[in-house]
This record gives structure tokens, C-alpha cells and sequence, in this order.
């Protein structure tokens, strides 16, 4: 390890220069051609399938390994395709341990899932790599739709309204697409670039135009929109983000882990990402977890997550939580952020307090503990900014400071329709949720459409 790793504050190039790609390597290394046989045998393509049942976007799976099992990848990619456009990315980063591989019969009899997951990315990356389309456009419907944000909702949404023959536009507030998938999510799992291939992937299909650096309420507008389409899908993330609530977060090295995440995703050279000799993360989900173990990946000595509930109620998976610890990564739980402490403007630790369950409620103790640190991360959670949609014509209802839908994702605002992780009761990090939501919502619209031809 490179002397200037015990270099104090927040610094980059901590390590040698190998050891960064060494580092954010793939995660789970693809199978092979054997492996994956070997593993769809394990299947025992259940009459109920309730991996099937277990999965946001009901993907046949037990179809699809028998298909990879008879030596037909293309047909299994076909199949999980049909539901879920985007299963190349979701085979890559969806929590299957806590979904499909938890509800395999696998798991229960002998504590050892199929490895649904890796099976997916086998037969996805098989088509992708052959450039296999299983679509064509249906005939041209005249019709013209809007989607805003070219995240896993809106390409979801995009994609399935295009074989419908619909003509889509999606207005992307970012130099890139891909949403969450580009931005948000830790490097080692979506490596080579494979976000962006697989956006150009599902447009391959055509009828798909991106018109980037287009934000809504800044160049575009909701009214504009509806009135000069014939119908809108709302599909923005969480552009928001919690703020801690402890005296001195404004001190230089507290940082938002979502931007450090999108940064070191977008960054061509790691070395060159900033990263502090003592790191302390305050969250206890899946974007706590990649900010954490990610600074640990780039050099950071101590990372130290801090989650004001136990283990048992972190968001993140077992699986994920095993992870991070593998890596060096201290998980405290109980705890909660009452001060920064910094010294000349910087950061040189947090102060936090013990907290505990009192009469149903999460409450401090009054007894506190200070960790030495010189960058913290706030992850702990994001929120929808609602001021574009209501700037100009009608107003759309939102519950929970987000966007209401019905089952069929329509809002209050006729024309308009949402999903993802902008509406009411999105489960927040999955890209899977993300895209059947987009999906949903372009086969609402597309009935709208062809029945009367108006939305």
C-alpha cells in the first residue's frame, strides 16, 4: 500500500496505481457457459414459482433456466426481456437475496439459493453481446409521448411505448442517461461502462430520442408538455437530500454520498478521487453501504458506518451488510449525529448519541460518543423536489411530499402519468421497482391512446 495513503484530511491517491482496478473489479464475475448449466440444473422449476412471485417485475424465471439448461441463452434473455428491458443492469445490482433467491425453495431446504441473479446476467449478457433485438416497432400510431427522465423508469416506459409504435422523446436533466443506474450505483458493480450500453441497447429498437441537459421547470415545462404531447411520463428520481440535523454539518468534508457516488462513477481516472483518511457514514441503506465500502476501496484507513436503529432494521440486505464488513467497513448501530466537530472550518470528527427503543419510539439517552473523522457522508436518504412539476399549469397532487398515482400510474393531471421513485410508495433504490412501474405506466397509456385516442 502507497506511503501516501497515511497522508491526514481528505486526499487523493492513496494507494498504487494498480490497485484501483484491482479494487473495482466486477463484484460477481459472469459464469460461464458451464457454470451456468451446472446452476440452472440446481432449479426445481417449481409449479408456484415463488421466486417468480418474489419479483417486482414477474419475470418467468423458472422458464428462463430451463431455458439457459437446454443450451437456449437467447430464448432465456427473450423471456426476461418481455418483462423487464432493463434485466441486464437489474441482474447485476437487485438485492436478489432479499426477492427471488430468497424465495427459492433452494433457500429454504438447504440454506443455498439458485443463483437466479448470476443466471440472469449469463443469458442478458448473451443477447447484449450479440447484439440479439428481440423487437420490432409496431406500425407508426401518430402519437408522441413525453418522458422525463431517461432513469429505469422512463427507459422502461420508453422502450415498451416504442414497440407499441409510439414516437418518445425523453427530456434528461444530465449530460448522460441512465438515471441511477449511471450515477448511483457503486462501481464495482456495473463496471466497463455497461449502463450506458445497455441504454443504447434498449433504443436500438428506434422511435427513442434523448434531449439531454433538459431539466423540467427550467427548460421545460408540465404545461408545455401536455399540451404539446399526447401524454407525459414522469419518471425523476430523488433529487433531494436529507439533511443530518447536527450542529456544524456545514463544515468542510461533510459531503453528500450520493454526489461522491455519482463522481467516482463518472470519474475516468480513480486515483484522482478525493477520499479522507478516517471516513464515518451516517445511514443505514444501500447507498450507506457503497459510499462506505467505496471509501475504503479507494484508500481510507478507518470507515466507520453509524445507523440510529439496530441491525435488524437497516435497509440494506444482510447480504450487502456482510459485505461491507468483509471489506473493513465498522458498522455501529444506536446512534445518531448530534455534532460535527471541526477544527479551523474542517472536520475532525462527529459527536453521536446512543439511541433506543422507549415506548415504541426511537429516543437518545443522553450519553454521546465521538469518532475522529475528516470526511463524513450523509446517507440518509433522499427527497423529491416538487417544485418543477407546479410552475406552471395544473397542479398535480402529491401525498407524502410525493407524486399520487392510481394502480395505473396515472396522476391528478390528466395527460400525465409517473413511477419510480418520484411517486408515493416507490421502494426507493431498486432499480427493478423502478422499471415495472415504467412499464406499467406505458401499457396504461398505450390503452388510453388506442381507445380514443386521447389521454
Amino acid at each position: 500500500m502507497a506511503q501516501s495513503q497515511h497522508r491526514e484530511g481528505i486526499a487523493a491517491g492513496r494507494l498504487a496505481p494498480p490497485q484501483y482496478a484491482d479494487n473495482f473489479s466486477d463484484l460477481h464475475p459472469p459464469l460461464d457457459r458451464h457454470e451456468a448449466v451446472v446452476e440452472a440444473d440446481r432449479c426445481y422449476f417449481c409449479y408456484d414459482a415463488p421466486c417468480m412471485q418474489a419479483c417486482p417485475t414477474e419475470i418467468d424465471i423458472p422458464l428462463f433456466i430451463r431455458q439457459i439448461a437446454t443450451g437456449n441463452p437467447l430464448g432465456a434473455a427473450r423471456t426476461i426481456f418481455d418483462q423487464n428491458i432493463l434485466g441486464g443492469m437489474c441482474a447485476r445490482v437487485c438485492p436478489t437475496e432479499t426477492l427471488c433467491e430468497e424465495a427459492c425453495v433452494r433457500e429454504a431446504a438447504e440454506g443455498k439459493p439458485v443463483q437466479i441473479g448470476r443466471l440472469q446476467r449469463y443469458a442478458t449478457d448473451a443477447a447484449m453481446t450479440a447484439g440479439r433485438q428481440f423487437y420490432e416497432r409496431a406500425a407508426p400510431t401518430g402519437k408522441r409521448i413525453a418522458v422525463v427522465g431517461a432513469g429505469p423508469a422512463g427507459l422502461a416506459c420508453a422502450h415498451r411505448l416504442a414497440v407499441h409504435g409510439h414516437d418518445v422523446t425523453i427530456f434528461e436533466a444530465r449530460p448522460k442517461p441512465g438515471g441511477l443506474n449511471e450515477y448511483g450505483i457503486a462501481a464495482y458493480k456495473a463496471t466497463d461502462d455497461f449502463a450506458r450500453a445497455e441504454v443504447d441497447y434498449v433504443t436500438e429498437i428506434g422511435g427513442i430520442a434523448i434531449d439531454y441537459d433538459k431539466a423540467l421547470g427550467r427548460d421545460v415545462s408540465l404545461a408545455g408538455l401536455a399540451a404539446t404531447y399526447d401524454a407525459v411520463f414522469l419518471g425523476m428520481g430523488l433529487a433531494g437530500v436529507n439533511a443530518l440535523r447536527a450542529e456544524g454539518e456545514e463544515a468542510q468534508g461533510v459531503e453528500n454520498a450520493v454526489d461522491f457516488i455519482a463522481g467516482l462513477r463518472q470519474a475516468r481516472d480513480l486515483s484522482s478521487i478525493p477520499v479522507g483518511r478516517r471516513v464515518v457514514v451516517i445511514g443505514g441503506g444501500m447507498t450507506a453501504i457503497d459510499a462506505a465500502i467505496q471509501s475504503k476501496l479507494l484508500g481510507a484507513e478507518e470507515v466507520t458506518i453509524c445507523y440510529r436503529r439496530g441491525k435488524e432494521h437497516m435497509n440494506a440486505s444482510a447480504m450487502e451488510q456482510d459485505l461491507a464488513a468483509s471489506k473493513g467497513v465498522l458498522i455501529r448501530h444506536w446512534l445518531q449525529p448530534k455534532r460535527v466537530v471541526a477544527e479551523g472550518g474542517r472536520t475532525a470528527g462527529i459527536e453521536l448519541e446512543y439511541t433506543e427503543m422507549r415506548d415504541g419510539r426511537l429516543a437518545g439517552t443522553g450519553e454521546t460518543v465521538t469518532i475522529e473523522a475528516d470526511q463524513v457522508f450523509k446517507a440518509i436518504g433522499q427527497s423529491f423536489d416538487a417544485a418543477p412539476l407546479n410552475g406552471s399549469g395544473e397542479r398535480i397532487a402529491l401525498e407524502g411530499g410525493r407524486i399520487r398515482v392510481d394502480q395505473d400510474g396515472r396522476t391528478s393531471m390528466a395527460k400525465v402519468w409517473a413511477g419510480g421513485d418520484c411517486v408515493v410508495d416507490a421502494r426507493e433504490d431498486l432499480t427493478v421497482a423502478a422499471v415495472a412501474a415504467g412499464r406499467d405506466a406505458a401499457e396504461s397509456i398505450h390503452r388510453t391512446l388506442s381507445a380514443n385516442g386521447r389521454a
